[in-house]
């Protein structure tokens, strides 16, 4: 039988790898592609459908993080040998599964202007500034030839380093330019270090819940995963010691400033202790800080406490400044720099100079910083009003957030939260299942709520009526 998809005409105007990858997928998930079979080329499937390769890596690579296919070296493409079929359950998807991630996920970044993305991990389009961003990209096209046409360097924008290197100066972090190495975002920085810290059966430490794109990223290096419980205060510190007793990891990635999705910040009492257990067992800490421009006061950070000793720090600019300016950062010793950059230059020759010079022009102007001071107000306003909307609707908080874009809730009365993200469906509102945002994608009833968009009237009429 052929395993080449046939691509319908998709009412959402999905993007055409999703297409093939949903084409793929259930082809496999019913039963027509057997486990083993080979799919075709990349080239091959590429000419059949009239897409371009990347479109079919793309999907291959997504159909490869959720458990359906396998990549052989110098073979090729095949289906997985222990793939669960969905035809015995009468065609329902199941979120425990991990071929279901990339689907429950990828919705959100559809084009399509038919639902409001209340489950989202970033701020509505209108709430961005078009006109300062708008002059930097001016401003740098017109002054920045060599931005438009040239790549930049290897550890990226000299400007933009020096202005990172007195923000993270602020934060208590000292680190010279040298020390910093600029990314397409904070994912691509994630992944870098996977790849240069890690090793295929490595075990490492993940907050639970926590980010989705770290746990893809990490299956698909073939590491273990172990999820430490996350509190009010940070990490759970008394399972963290039960687990390291039992375990060696080598890496703990933390998302310590208004966590996602629970909004909650570490603790400087469980900073402290975080760092104590790592000296004593030997493991590194990533620290994730992508939010950290969404908090008023900053709090302490575990590279300020131990000045990248064991923390390796990391940013981003896509949740302020832009999701298409993909630029991130990573902060750490200069061992470590140096072989990161050998792995950004094989794996893409370097990150984005023209999305570099514009958050440089804007981080120099003092519009990033006006930028930020306007989201945090409107974020402050908009968390407020959604919790208060919230709690009057008998929602069960985690934790009350003070600041952020994230508030994680559940329904008392609904032990999975799959079935309330099909309810919204059928509103106009997407979510994800709380699933998503463990390591075992163990049946989960708590939502990951984006305050952003809870005033869309949909969003609001869900969040009154869930039932």
């Amino acid at each position: 039988m052929s395993s080449r998809p046939h691509i319908a005409p998709s009412p959402l105007k999905l993007p055409l790898a999703t297409q093939v990858e949903q084409s793929l997928r259930r082809r496999i998930e019913h039963g027509d592609l057997q486990p083993g079979a080979k799919l075709p080329s990349i080239r091959g499937l590429a000419e059949d459908l009239s897409v371009s390769r990347n479109t079919v890596i793309e999907a291959y690579d997504r159909l490869t993080a959720q458990g359906l296919v396998r990549s052989r070296q110098g073979a090729g493409y095949f289906v997985e040998e222990a793939v669960q079929r969905t035809a015995a359950r009468g065609g329902s998807s199941n979120p425990k599964d991990a071929k279901d991630v990339a689907g429950e996920i990828w919705h959100l970044f559809s084009e399509s202007g038919d639902t409001v993305k209340l489950g989202c991990g970033w701020l509505p389009e209108e709430w961005r500034d078009a006109e300062d961003t708008g002059y930097a990209v001016r401003q740098v096209a017109r002054m920045e030839r060599s931005a438009l046409f040239n790549y930049s360097t290897p550890l990226g924008s000299a400007r933009l380093r020096e202005s990172l290197r007195r923000r993270l100066a602020g934060l208590g972090i000292a680190v010279e330019p040298t020390q910093i190495l600029l990314t397409t975002g904070a994912s691509h920085a994630l992944d870098l270090l996977i790849r240069y810290l890690l090793r295929p059966g490595d075990v490492v430490l993940v907050e639970s819940p926590g980010y989705y794109n770290l746990f893809g990223l990490l299956k698909l290096q073939g590491i273990k995963m172990v999820g430490v419980p996350r509190t009010e205060q940070g990490p759970d510190i008394e399972a963290l010691e039960r687990l390291l007793a039992e375990h060696r990891p080598k890496l703990f990635f933390v998302n310590g400033v208004l966590h996602n999705p629970t909004g909650t910040t570490v603790s400087a009492a469980t900073s402290h202790r975080l760092l104590q257990l790592a000296e004593r067992h030997d493991f590194l800490i990533v620290e994730d800080d992508i939010y950290a421009d969404f908090q008023s006061e900053q709090s302490v950070r575990l590279a300020a406490l131990d000045q990248l000793r064991r923390a390796i720090y990391l940013g981003s600019f896509s949740k302020t400044l832009s999701c298409s300016l993909r630029v991130g950062f990573i902060a750490t010793t200069h061992p470590t720099i140096s072989a990161l950059v050998d792995i950004k230059m094989f794996t893409s020759i370097a990150s984005s100079r023209f999305a570099e010079e514009v958050a440089a022009t804007m981080m120099e102007n003092g519009s990033y910083r006006k930028l930020v001071e306007r989201l945090r107000r409107r974020l402050d306003r908009q968390l407020v009003t959604t919790l208060r909307l919230m709690e009057s609707a008998h929602w069960q908080i985690f934790a009350r957030p003070t600041e952020g874009m994230f508030v994680w809730a559940r329904r008392a009365d609904v032990p999975d939260s799959s079935q309330l993200v099909r309810v919204a469906a059928k509103r106009g509102v997407s979510l994800s299942p709380g699933a998503v945002f463990t390591p075992d994608l163990a049946e989960c009833p708590w939502l990951r709520i984006n305050v952003s968009h809870a005033t869309d009237k949909r969003a609001t009429a869900f969040l009154m009526r869930p039932g």
